[in-house]
């Protein structure tokens, strides 16, 4: 009786501690948030504006790059602790209540309960990121005054979710370092060939990263002729070959081919190439080409590093913040997220679960949720997806999104069916605008009414960007009578000791 008095007690305590601590904060989170939202708006007001102009200087990019990643991480504090904050704390509470029914503790222990702790730590981290975008933007006056010089690239659309859907997101140092070294001049080009590596992982964005480099005018202008080499072409001992060749690469529609000047090389591989294929590229390269050609080599490979001449460009998957800002933006359009908190929260959660952050995989359900703005259907798309990765988890070790982003085999599940209609997508490729894809997309298969079977390709996503890719799964599931056969038939030649 004492233990459960004691409990009880303590438990009073605590929470009118929190409460008086609450009331007295209260005001001064409101005020924080407040000043958040605002810094924000001035943050996103310079960002936006830089982005639709053609800004060269490299310590400029380098500042602008840093302003838009403390942006993302500020609406990213600033959406966890409206969205997700309040909920994780109520289940936090009931889980104390349960334990202090329970627990030995002395009432002083509760003093500073996890509630209190929870919102101490996102309060500090509120402030933290404010003192942080506050000094920058402080930082950026002059920055804003000679952004007003570099020409305008395009208008800018009316809503924010219509530039990122059709531009390449948070790429623009990279792609002004790829500009920088295919402008730049080598006193030396007789001697040395100029590459440059680009290195990441699948899915990030390499191929995409050189299609906007070579369509920018600059770059069209500087280049008569642009070749691509890929896998293919080193296994085959096809080197190089001038002119240009008729469908080396008919997705690139800015190649020009006039008969004298300058050519631009791109190499893409999946993996290593071996020293004695680079050499004898080389060699080729050197016997067919005048001054000012260069070479830019794509993989996922580390190994090919080795080849630069000039440094290396290495991509990554954007951070957790700016991922969400992307998710954020294209999942509600034009509706300010801010009008359905509820929504908001669930978006947060789908977001979370994204383990890789694969732009491709975040345009696929950005595009799935704004076109089904219900939140009835929101919550069984949250939780099919929360059941599904889990058991994935539990049963292969992996996160699907992972072993998709590594062209693996992997298993999927219909939202409408059971773990009966489980399919396997076996392989991966990518094709052109001009091809033809198949009329069956990813949304029909796992989230429509759509249920083929055997082998089937299916529509994963229509790249909107350069190079226009269209991404194909092909897949295979099993006709459940087939399953049934199988199993009746491994069941009778089953040996019972």
């Amino acid at each position: 009786m004492e233990m459960l008095l004691s409990a009880v007690l303590g438990e009073a305590i605590g929470r009118s501690i929190d409460f008086f601590i609450s009331k007295c904060s209260q005001s001064q989170a409101q005020d924080v948030e407040s000043r958040l939202r605002s810094v924000l708006l001035r943050a996103q007001i310079i960002t936006e504006e830089a982005t639709g102009r053609q800004v060269t200087n490299q310590a400029m990019l380098l500042q602008l790059d840093m302003l838009r990643g403390a942006m993302h991480r500020g609406y990213y504090m600033l959406d966890t602790f409206r969205y997700q904050y309040d909920d994780e704390l109520d289940a936090e509470d009931k889980a104390v209540s349960q334990s202090l029914s329970l627990c030995k503790a002395n009432p002083s222990e509760h003093f500073c309960s996890s509630k209190t702790k929870r919102k101490t730590q996102v309060f500090k981290q509120l402030q933290e990121v404010l003192h942080s975008l506050n000094s920058m933007i402080l930082d950026a006056d002059e920055m804003v005054v000679f952004l007003k010089s570099y020409p305008r690239m395009y208008r800018q659309p009316y809503s924010m979710h219509i530039l990122l859907a059709n531009c390449m997101f948070n790429r623009k140092v990279e792609t002004e370092l790829v500009i920088s070294f295919l402008l730049s001049k080598n006193p030396h080009c007789d001697e040395k060939l100029e590459v440059l590596p680009i290195v990441g992982p699948g899915r990030v964005g390499k191929s995409t990263l050189v299609a906007h480099v070579c369509k920018d005018e600059r770059i069209r202008d500087h280049f008569s002729e642009v070749v691509l080499l890929t896998d293919h072409d080193f296994r085959d001992e096809m080197m190089f070959a001038l002119p240009l060749r008729q469908g080396c690469a008919p997705e690139h529609q800015f190649f020009t081919t006039r008969k004298e000047g300058r050519l631009l090389v791109i190499v893409e591989v999946t993996g290593d190439v071996t020293e004695e294929a680079w050499n004898k590229f080389c060699s080729s390269f050197r016997r067919s080409t005048s001054n000012g050609a260069k070479i830019i080599i794509t993989s996922r490979s580390d190994k090919i590093t080795k080849l630069g001449t000039t440094g290396v460009v290495t991509l990554t998957y954007p951070s957790k913040e700016a991922h969400w800002y992307f998710f954020r933006t294209l999942t509600f359009g034009s509706t300010d997220p801010e009008q359905h908190p509820r929504l908001a929260s669930m978006a947060m959660e789908i977001d979370r679960m994204m383990s890789n952050r694969s732009l491709i995989a975040s345009n696929i359900t950005a595009s799935l949720l704004r076109d089904n703005f219900d939140i009835s259907f929101w919550c069984k798309v949250l939780s099919f997806l929360r059941g599904f990765i889990q058991k994935h988890l539990d049963k292969f070790g992996e996160h699907p999104c992972d072993l998709l982003n590594q062209n693996r085999p992997t298993q999927l599940r219909r939202m409408m069916g059971g773990a009966s209609e489980d399919f396997l997508v076996y392989g991966q490729y990518q094709r052109t605008s001009e091809e033809a894809a198949p009329s069956i997309s990813l949304h029909d298969v796992v989230y429509g009414s759509v249920k083929p079977h055997g082998n089937f390709e299916i529509l994963s996503w229509r790249s909107r960007i350069p190079p226009y890719y269209n991404y194909i799964y092909t897949c295979h599931i099993q006709d459940p009578k087939t399953k049934a056969a199988k199993r009746k038939h491994s069941q009778n030649n089953r040996i019972t000791p």
